[in-house]
């Protein structure tokens, strides 16, 4: 059987690695780009505490790794055939049996605010994440190479996981250089604005208080009930008309599918996501499968559940499980997502997070807790990456 995985993210990958232990399934990946990024530690990426090479691994070689029938193809995946069961990418045209689509999502700059995705950047592809990176540096630079009372501001929209932990790290990082070199960091402003009453908007309240409250010993400036209006190259001007200037500013407010999630006319929600059924499938088609960002995902409940690797992983690995009972002719299973936990990031050595919902930790052991799961997941790809060197030696 001939599988083709659009999309070599978080779901995308891990599909691969439940995929490829039945031998009679040929698996073929495509993604435009060579390399899986972490998005899930662009924070400390943008604040200058990880390398390019901890967030990024080379796609070829991990598929290399696994010696089997694997192809990677680096190209942009452009339409589907449904009918003909083709891919079409931007070079040639591809068969398949089963379709996984896990192309994730795109920042999303709503249109009604003028002047905001000319502005600001986004964080959810790689690129913008480095400008963002060579910018707070350069910020940095500036205060060591023209010490003085100027002020800079960086302002960050949107107050969810991704905008409260560069936040946090921002104002770590800048806290830290102040100790480190005694030039003040005072002037080095980091305002969260938020439209919701408060951040992290549907999470655990214990985690949504004690963020507030690293936040604000951390010095960084929240703003919840502020609505932007418009975003000029200089400055934010809130829907009360209040204006706040800004050195450069980050767009943290949310996602939108995009892609194939345009040329594929099926079902979709606002945010352009495939609308899928309990299986995963997108309705009308039992052979086409949507995961992660790219779809509406919901619990067994009804209920829609975030956008987050760990339940873009949850995904490939019920759809991997379905396609091979499919195959040995067995009886599939619907999708019952849910949160195992969630950890939140907050400068240096300290976050704060829960365990299955039902144990609350923060501090050093939060901040141990996460980096364990991080760490866990990035070895797991660099061991497969190095048995990929191997093989081609």
């Amino acid at each position: 059987m001939n599988i083709v995985i659009i999309g070599a993210g978080y779901g995308g990958l891990r599909a691969v690695e439940k995929l490829i232990k039945n031998k009679n399934i040929h698996i073929t990946l495509i993604d435009s780009n060579p390399y899986h990024y972490m998005q899930t530690e662009a924070y400390g990426y943008i604040a200058g505490k990880y390398d390019i090479c901890d967030i990024t691994v080379d796609i070829k070689q991990w598929c290399i790794g696994f010696s089997k029938d694997i192809k990677f193809i680096n190209e942009e995946a452009i339409n589907i055939d449904p009918l003909q069961y083709e891919i079409e990418t931007t070079n040639q045209t591809i068969k398949y049996d089963k379709l996984i689509i896990a192309t994730g999502a795109k920042t999303n700059f709503p249109i009604f605010i003028d002047g905001l995705e000319e502005n600001t950047y986004g964080v959810k592809v790689l690129d913008r994440a480095y400008e963002l990176k060579t910018k707070f540096e350069h910020i940095i630079y500036k205060k060591v190479r023209h010490s003085g009372d100027k002020k800079f501001n960086v302002i960050i929209g949107g107050a969810g996981l991704s905008g409260v932990e560069i936040a946090a790290e921002m104002a770590y990082i800048s806290k830290k250089f102040t100790k480190s070199s005694g030039i003040k960091y005072s002037n080095i402003s980091i305002i969260l604005i938020e439209a919701y009453d408060s951040i992290l908007n549907g999470m655990d309240q214990y985690i949504i208080n004690n963020t507030m409250k690293r936040l604000k010993s951390l010095g960084v400036d929240v703003m919840t009930k502020s609505f932007i209006s418009s975003v000029q190259k200089d400055k934010v001007i809130l829907q009360n008309n209040d204006e706040i200037e800004y050195d450069f500013m980050i767009f943290t407010g949310g996602i939108k599918a995009d892609g194939l999630n345009d040329t594929f006319d099926v079902e979709k929600n606002k945010l352009n996501q495939f609308i899928v059924n309990k299986y995963l499938n997108i309705n009308g088609y039992h052979d086409i499968y949507a995961i992660g960002d790219c779809a509406q995902i919901q619990d067994k409940n009804g209920n829609f559940l975030p956008p987050t690797s760990q339940i873009a992983e949850q995904c490939a690995q019920n759809v991997a499980k379905n396609i091979i009972a499919t195959i040995n002719g067995k009886k599939l299973e619907a999708y019952e997502g849910h949160i195992d936990g969630m950890f939140v990031a907050l400068g240096g050595h300290y976050a704060v997070g829960n365990i299955l919902n039902k144990f609350k930790v923060k501090g050093y052991l939060a901040y141990l807790l996460k980096k364990v799961i991080t760490k866990m997941y990035h070895y797991g790809l660099i061991l497969r990456l190095n048995n990929g060197y191997k093989l081609r030696k």
